[in-house]
């Protein structure tokens, strides 16, 4: 059996604290302290860009969260101990939180070219930023969907406090405030963005190596497999079409791990005979 590394070990036991604390204060202010937040809602804090990569499950927790903290703490000990063994653990950790950083930039990137477009059609109603990240804050929630007549009904009180004219928000206007409501509402938790950087790590020195999905028991060499992996990500995250992961999946949080994890790699290896080798 392979010996987990020390820093791979003091990872994985933060994660394990991080997911405790999250059932032990089930109200929810744990998880909207550390999960990250779209940077336009009122919850989102700047320490969320790191604490979320430690975070699993989310504020009602199940049996998905619990697979989801035992499914990358798996990974992160099968790829990430023989990464840190090779390139020690100031390199490695380097990788690590490079590719979580990675993951966070492409996929608010991708929430924000949605954004963007839906602010461009309020315009018009030359809406403060305050009320309308107040607006796109509401939770209008009901269950696992959201509903425009409850955003409406938790608008109104706003709108009267800001003395803004409701008249102005005709049906195309309520639409965009909704859908950017629906983007603010993209709540970011997990380690996979940085796992995914330490797996392409782990191809650039082990291509041969043999790995194998477990609901597809076929040995398949790295240098084809995590590719493969991540072709499907980015279609996923395209597409909106999850092959074996949950539909609330970050593909292109994995997709951002992955580049950035290569490109570190890529970049070390290029210049492996001067101060910046990486083995």
């Amino acid at each position: 059996m392979m010996r987990i590394s020390e820093t791979v070990k003091h990872l994985i036991i933060i994660n394990v604290i991080m997911f405790i604390g999250t059932l032990a204060i089930m109200n929810g202010v744990f998880y909207d302290w550390f999960a990250m937040h779209f940077p336009k809602s009122e919850a989102f804090q700047p320490w969320q860009i790191i604490t979320h990569m430690f975070m699993h499950g989310g504020a009602d927790m199940n049996n998905l969260s619990i697979t989801h903290l035992l499914f990358n703490m798996f990974a992160l000990w099968m790829f990430g101990s023989p990464v840190e063994q090779a390139l020690g653990s100031k390199r490695f950790l380097f990788i690590y939180f490079s590719a979580g950083l990675g993951a966070v930039a492409l996929q608010v990137g991708y929430y924000y070219i949605d954004f963007y477009p839906l602010l461009k059609e309020i315009e018009s109603l030359n809406m403060g930023s305050e009320l309308l990240n107040k607006i796109i804050s509401i939770d209008a929630s009901d269950g696992q969907y959201i509903k425009g007549e409850i955003l409406s009904r938790e608008m109104a009180p706003l709108l009267a406090e800001y003395n803004f004219d409701s008249n102005l928000i005709d049906e195309a206007k309520f639409r965009s405030l909704f859908n950017m409501n629906v983007i603010a509402r993209n709540i970011m938790v997990g380690a996979s963005g940085c796992i995914m950087g330490v797996l392409a790590a782990f191809g650039m020195m082990n291509p041969n190596a043999e790995l194998m999905m477990i609901f597809l028991p076929i040995p398949i060499k790295a240098k084809y497999f995590i590719p493969g992996i991540i072709i499907l990500d980015l279609i996923s995250g395209i597409t909106g079409h999850s092959f074996f992961s949950p539909s609330n999946t970050a593909h292109f949080a994995h997709v951002g791990g992955a580049l950035t994890g290569f490109l570190i790699m890529w970049y070390w290896k290029k210049t492996q005979f001067n101060k910046n080798r990486w083995n």
